[in-house]
């Protein structure tokens, strides 16, 4: 089902917002690629460096599918099967969720924390290379404002 919309009802950005908006897009691309490509370098993912990193920080190294694909922005059903990958190669294992019969707990294995030890440098220096040191502390502080205003849902 289409929904049309008449053109006073559309509120179309002007030339200083589609610039902003635009310059937005291009940012988070080019990061999250080149950023991405230096994980890829070490055979990781972007996904499997948030999932090993999250795990990492959580009390006994493990979280609930549902809670680790919510902060992923992901279905259930395709972290699930992200998920099956990172297992076959010895990073993560399933266990049951005693909560909930249907879910299950995704555990950082002793290889997982190995991998995330190796690759925690490597990401870092790609963090500092593509965004921190380019930017003053003031850029900075600006963008973390930002993006603080932008996380929530409007």
């Amino acid at each position: 089902m289409s929904k049309k919309w008449s053109s006073e009802a559309v509120r179309w950005l002007d030339a200083d917002e589609e610039r902003a908006w635009r310059a937005l897009r291009r940012m988070m691309i080019a990061i999250q690629s080149r950023t991405a490509h230096d994980l890829a370098a070490i055979g990781l993912s972007d996904p499997d460096y948030e999932v090993l990193s999250t795990l990492s920080e959580r009390p006994g190294r493990a979280s609930t599918l549902r809670e680790q694909a919510a902060k992923m922005g992901w279905s259930r059903s395709r972290l699930s099967r992200h998920a099956s990958r990172m297992e076959a190669r010895g990073l993560v294992r399933r266990e049951p969720d005693p909560d909930d019969g249907r879910g299950c707990y995704l555990v950082l294995t002793e290889d997982g924390l190995e991998t995330l030890e190796d690759a925690a440098p490597i990401h870092l220096e790609s963090v500092r290379r593509h965004v921190i040191d380019r930017l003053s502390p003031a850029d900075l502080s600006a963008l973390e404002n930002i993006a603080r205003k932008l996380e929530e849902p409007a």
